[in-house]
């Protein structure tokens, strides 16, 4: 990966589906890790949008008697409230509408036709028009696609078998590009056989809501070929070089793992046509379960965000998904595990240790920051720990292992409350009061630093407790508190649910 620049995107999520916990996870997980970026002074690109063209955006428009794009129009703010709500701070929003996108589509469609990679044929086979594409017989029969239909058309075909072996070259000489490494060997069992032609364009007789083929009007672009082109067309590809070259290639595409074969295997090749590098990374991370069961409108097991960002606040919710999901694997969730994790992790670690360090230092220092005194070998165990959790956060997130980043800091909480309960400033205090002020001002310190880690992913409420401790800006140095700053009144941080 570029160290100078951090370029990263969420898949764009389908107009017609309704915000779920999926959605908020991965733009969570990227909002996160931008931050995280941008803490370590490297500059951060982070795309985000929505898929707008295909069948059944049609389709439910026709259903509401109005034009697609109006109905997309009424669909796209759901997606942005929430982000807004949920504290995302992306860099650009992009929808496949507009026509910023659909002049690069056009360009890449008209480049790749004519160097002989776009050839037009006849197919006939079973389409799934829930999945808007051709599937195999052996899908049909899984029971896994609904609304299969037998099609016999002409139709454009994308030579991506010609670039099978060069794909299959790349993924084995480069062992970060797809991740985790068994999404990585999915991928390269799918291409032990030979990789069919990408079928790239659909008929206006049969859909008409789409970007039409720049070679023949009577065509649009399959949506796939249309939505992958989102990653370069936002940043200025074919339109402004300079731009295009500052954040290419992206540093990580992250995507659930239902869209692997689009991205570790469409996306690829499309940009090998035209020459373009391929990205960094494209990071597969698993499902989030509700019970055993994937989270699905069928089912009726959806989790919507919203509800637990209104029952708990938005902070605890990021907190959750974040420290929840080891990043490849799948996840349960149950609001028992998410109460448990909140009483435990914020509530009595993390809440209750600004609560017992700002009451001693209003009861007994005036409501101010202490003077250190000399430093013994509890205080200076705490203070090499916390300088070298700094680095072992970075380098947890920089491998991806966010939930292992979180714990670390978070086991340094525990240790610092331990440290407290140890020392029991609450009486040593009667006895010694320049030796408590040192005991209070090193957890104050140690506090700071963890608050300051944490507020990537806890951008709201680490505000708020380093504004009670007088601490403001984002040092990760040891020293940060200062002696004779006065402390601000704060609510309870993280009050028990019970």
């Amino acid at each position: 990966m570029n160290g100078k620049k951090f370029y990263i995107t969420t898949p764009i999520y389908y107009v017609n589906d309704k915000p779920h916990i999926g959605h908020a996870y991965t733009t969570i997980l990227a909002d996160v890790l931008t931050r995280f970026q941008k803490k370590s002074g490297i500059s951060s690109y982070f795309l985000t949008g929505l898929d707008e063209h295909g069948q059944k955006v049609q389709q439910a428009a026709e259903k509401q008697g109005i034009e697609p794009q109006r109905h997309c129009d009424e669909m796209a703010p759901r997606f942005v409230e929430l982000w807004e709500k949920l504290h995302i701070s992306y860099d650009d929003f992009i929808r496949t509408t507009e026509e910023r996108h659909k002049t690069i589509v056009r360009q890449i469609l008209q480049e790749v036709y004519d160097r002989g990679d776009i050839y037009e044929d006849e197919y006939e086979g079973l389409y799934s028009v829930t999945e808007e594409r051709f599937i195999t017989e052996k899908e049909a029969e899984s029971g896994e696609f609904r609304d299969i239909k037998k099609l016999k058309e002409k139709n454009y075909f994308f030579k991506m078998s010609y670039y099978q072996q060069k794909l299959i070259d790349h993924i084995n000489s480069n062992p970060g590009f797809i991740q985790p490494e068994h999404r990585k060997n999915e991928v390269l069992g799918f291409l032990q056989k030979p990789l069919n032609d990408l079928c790239i364009s659909r008929p206006k007789s049969r859909l008409n809501w789409g970007i039409e083929l720049p070679f023949n009007s009577d065509y649009v672009t399959y949506v796939w070929f249309d939505a992958l082109i989102n990653y370069v067309s936002a940043i200025g590809f074919g339109k402004n070089e300079d731009e295009f070259r500052k954040w290419w290639p992206a540093s990580y595409h992250l995507i659930g793992k239902d869209i692997l074969t689009t991205h570790c295997v469409y996306w690829p090749t499309m940009l090998m046509s035209i020459g373009v590098e391929l990205p960094d990374s494209i990071f597969a991370h698993g499902w989030w379960l509700s019970g055993e069961s994937k989270m699905s409108k069928s089912l009726g097991n959806v989790i919507n965000p919203i509800d637990l960002i209104d029952d708990y606040g938005v902070d605890p919710v990021r907190y959750y998904l974040m420290r929840e999901m080891v990043l490849g694997q799948d996840a349960k969730f149950t609001v028992d595990s998410f109460i448990k994790r909140y009483n435990s992790d914020l509530a009595n670690d993390f809440g209750n240790l600004l609560s017992r360090v700002s009451t001693l230092m209003k009861k007994n220092y005036d409501g101010k920051i202490p003077e250190t005194g000399d430093l013994t070998i509890s205080e200076e165990d705490i203070r090499t720990t916390g300088e070298s959790l700094v680095n072992t956060v970075e380098t947890k997130i920089s491998s991806m292992e966010v939930n292992e980043a979180i714990e670390e800091i978070l086991q340094y909480v525990r240790k610092v409350n331990k440290y407290m309960e140890e020392k029991a400033p609450w009486k040593l205090v009667k006895e010694d009061k320049e030796s408590a002020g040192t005991v209070l001002y090193t957890a104050g310190e140690a506090l700071r630093i963890s608050a300051v880690l944490l507020s990537p992913v806890m951008p709201n409420r680490t505000e708020i407790l380093l504004e009670a401790l007088n601490a403001y800006g984002g040092d990760l140095n040891w020293g940060g508190l200062k002696p004779g700053s006065e402390l601000k009144d704060h609510k309870p941080l993280f009050p028990r649910v019970k």
